[in-house]
């Protein structure tokens, strides 16, 4: 299922670990602070965990957000945004 992964975390140290997790999951940057990946369903149990070990749950906030294909194609993009084609391609084609 893709998968948006969105956060605001404080300290330098922490936001790198949880890089680090996003981008062991195979997900694709598409913003400083927002991956999108392919997950099934224990893959996003299993980063949930890992990234709320990591952070400070008073100061910082991570969104996990499944999303399905259909509701994907509904996506509106503006401005200085990623290719969602680009992106519906690599990960649909791959991935369904």
């Amino acid at each position: 299922m893709l998968t948006w992964i969105i956060y605001d975390i404080v300290e330098n140290k922490k936001r790198n670990r949880v890089v680090k997790a996003c981008k062991n999951y195979g997900l694709y940057r598409v913003q400083k602070s927002c991956f999108l990946g392919n997950l099934n369903s224990n893959e996003i149990d299993e980063l949930s965990l890992q990234c709320q070990d990591i952070m400070n749950e008073e100061e910082d906030s991570i969104y996990v957000f499944p999303m399905c294909d259909e509701d994907f194609k509904k996506v509106k993009l503006f401005g200085q945004s990623f290719d969602k084609k680009l992106i519906a391609d690599e990960i649909i084609s791959k991935f369904f």
